[in-house]
């Protein structure tokens, strides 16, 4: 029988050593996520189900990364709670403070997920694992707690989307782009409960964070996982980041999908998702106009270290318009440093940005850059939903860096070409 990939990969965690499309599959899990807002809500599952240890003291992770450092004294009460948990069932990635960051950056990076693996988190974009060939999904609070107890939990194996994506990329079109191009022709419903692999030449020749940043949005068509198979530079970044004798994993030839999608990418300018849905996706070009009141570069779609040379790119030697707050968040502290050191910040600083920790603080709307009424954000972050970054009458645009940097030098939305 020839598998998808997602087929394969729950096949070799499924306790029957079968996984077939529709079917439901008890699956051992490599990893359980949860942050400090759905951390709290899945200690207090944890307890109730009368458990006293978790199934692996080096298998779950949690991570403080919305509103720490504490933004008020909820926050405080809520990390208190979970830090109280770590050191009570001895978990060995928790992660507070200075060696903290945005956690679907940082996990990939500390060599936490690679290749193969099955990983559950209380945080929907925790599929941005899908880019490492890892089958990762999010799930309720409670169901991140049964996991965290028996170190399995059971799938609903999804159907798969093959989405093959071929062309030339013009300058300033990147894997955000391609994210925003596809959820704009299928739509937020447009992968309910699917699988997306992703394939093709413009596929392969991405970097494994461009691949990240894609998979990282598959939740936001609706996709269960959005999955690339694990290739040569999948193993080399994996190799460089903790995560050495990952192995290769990939789809078979002539795998059944149930639907093909087909993108040709050449010709294509910047998206632009407009207000307030991911799938009120343009062309930069037909923005032209919108004025703007911040940016925020940075989450964990877009706050890699590609993510910030490709902005400072685009502020290199240029002022950031007096109408616009530019708040660039670096997604952990290994690419903060990087940044330094790469001079970046001093890109960034003299345009008129503002810097700030990791965190995913103004994505959501918790802290670190929240729009008052009637204002508006291009961001770089994931979702644009109504009020998500503040006030329910602001605004959110979501672009990829390029854009994002050359409309906080414009006050309005641009292309980059037009500076």
């Amino acid at each position: 029988m020839r598998r998808t990939l997602t087929e394969k990969l729950l096949a070799a965690h499924a306790v029957s050593g079968e996984a077939k499309t529709g079917s439901i599959v008890q699956c051992r899990v490599d990893l359980a996520l949860a942050n400090d807002i759905t951390a709290p809500l899945a200690v207090k599952s944890f307890r109730a189900m009368g458990a006293t240890q978790v199934f692996d003291k080096n298998k779950v992770a949690l991570v403080m990364d919305h509103f720490t450092p504490n933004r008020d004294i909820a926050s405080a009460e809520q990390v208190r709670g979970v830090r109280e948990f770590a050191r009570e069932m001895g978990v060995v990635h928790y992660y507070e403070g200075g060696d903290c960051g945005v956690e679907h950056a940082l996990l990939p990076e500390l060599g936490l997920v690679g290749p193969g693996d099955v990983v559950v988190g209380a945080d929907s974009h925790t599929c941005t694992y899908g880019a490492l060939g890892a089958f990762a999904t999010g799930m309720g609070s409670t169901d991140v707690a049964g996991a965290m107890v028996l170190g399995e939990t059971w799938f609903k194996v999804p159907g798969a989307i093959r989405v093959t994506i071929k062309g030339e990329l013009a300058p300033w079109v990147g894997a955000k782009d391609l994210i925003l191009r596809l959820i704009g022709e299928i739509g937020v419903a447009g992968a309910r409960y699917r699988a997306l692999e992703f394939d093709g030449p413009v596929v392969d020749d991405l970097s494994v964070e461009g691949r990240m940043t894609m998979a990282n949005m598959a939740i936001e068509a609706g996709g269960k996982v959005g999955l690339f198979a694990a290739d040569d530079k999948t193993l080399e970044y994996c190799a460089a980041h903790n995560r050495p004798g990952a192995e290769k994993i990939a789809a078979d030839e002539g795998a059944e999908y149930e639907r093909e999608i087909i993108i040709d990418v050449t010709g294509m300018t910047p998206r632009v998702a407009v207000p307030h849905l991911p799938e009120n996706v343009k062309g930069v070009e037909e923005c032209k106009g919108t004025t703007i009141d911040q940016v925020v570069i940075g989450s964990c779609t877009n706050g890699r270290i590609e993510d910030l040379r490709e902005a400072a790119t685009v502020l290199g030697g240029r002022k950031v318009s007096k109408n616009v707050r530019a708040i660039i968040l670096p997604a952990t502290p290994k690419i903060w440093q990087q940044a330094m050191d790469e001079g970046l910040f001093s890109v960034f600083m003299d345009a008129g940005c503002v810097v700030g920790p990791p965190t995913c603080g103004p994505c959501l709307g918790g802290h670190m850059g929240i729009l008052g009424k009637g204002e508006r954000a291009i961001a770089t972050t994931n979702r644009n939903f109504k009020g998500r970054m503040g006030h329910l009458e602001s605004e959110v645009y979501l672009a990829g860096p390029a854009v994002a940097a050359a409309s906080a030098v414009a006050g309005e939305i641009v292309h980059p070409d037009a500076l």
